[in-house]
């Protein structure tokens, strides 16, 4: 019974390690450790997974690990890239408002990204936890057992498409979000250079840059309600393609 409950973990385990909040740098092992033996072993009795005959040391055993393995790091990967969007977003804004060089350390990726992507980030992480995209993430870990029970987990040619086509929607969709401040900032960056023009003797480095952040700021004040339904948009994809990596 341990060694099931050993293998039951490993799944939720690995989604873990790279699904968003579960995989932050901030979050313990030990607490990934008790909420993945918390997951697998009521989805170890709900599918009646059983050792293989062999034994766990065997060529059947180690098909079952690795495919435990890749099922949970593509759940958790294709949640992963709906932040990640977000945090795209954010650094083309920065480079846009001009805060590019001003870089902060992410809590969650343990990675630097810049002040804009962070804003982002945190506020993607905080819609994913108010829409119970934590929760919804376990329901689909320990539905995928039924979906695809351990033994036979590897994922169809279909799923795996799905998977690359969806981050391949993540660039536009970080261009989405970015897209209400991002354009506005554009047309800023073209009236600095008509004022440039029409008067040569303007030192535009001492007005545009003050003028770009002073905009971006109150862009980003007025246009936070439309991003935020726009990373809603796209962490609901993601979920959606995690259930269909799982098989469900």
């Amino acid at each position: 019974m341990l060694q099931l409950w050993m293998l039951g973990m490993i799944r939720p385990g690995a989604a873990f390690i790279a699904a968003p909040v579960f995989g932050a740098t901030s979050v313990p092992v030990q607490l990934r450790l008790v909420i993945a033996l918390a997951v697998g072993v009521p989805a170890v009795a709900a599918s009646g997974m059983a050792l293989p005959p062999e034994g766990i040391v065997s060529v059947p055993g180690l098909l079952l690990v690795i495919g435990e393995v890749v099922i949970g790091l593509g759940i958790g990967f294709v949640l992963q890239m709906g932040l990640a969007a977000a945090l795209l977003a954010g650094e083309a804004i920065s480079n846009a408002m001009g805060l590019g060089f001003a870089s902060m350390v992410d809590p969650i990726s343990g990675a630097s990204s810049s002040a804009i992507g962070q804003f982002l980030s945190m506020l993607a992480t905080a819609l994913f936890l108010a829409a119970d995209g934590h929760l919804v993430l376990i329901g689909i870990i320990v539905d995928s057992y039924v979906a695809l029970p351990p033994g036979n987990a590897f994922p169809s040619f279909d799923a795996i498409g799905g998977v690359i086509r969806f981050g391949s929607l993540m660039f536009a969709a970080a261009l989405t979000i970015a897209m209400p401040v991002g354009f506005v900032l554009i047309l800023v960056q073209i009236i600095m250079g008509v004022i440039g023009r029409s008067a040569p003797a303007l030192n535009l480095f001492a007005v545009g840059i003050p003028a770009t952040l002073l905009a971006g700021i109150i862009l980003l004040g007025v246009a936070t309600p439309a991003m935020a339904e726009a990373i809603m948009r796209i962490l609901s994809d993601a979920l959606d393609a995690a259930r269909m990596f799982a098989g469900l």
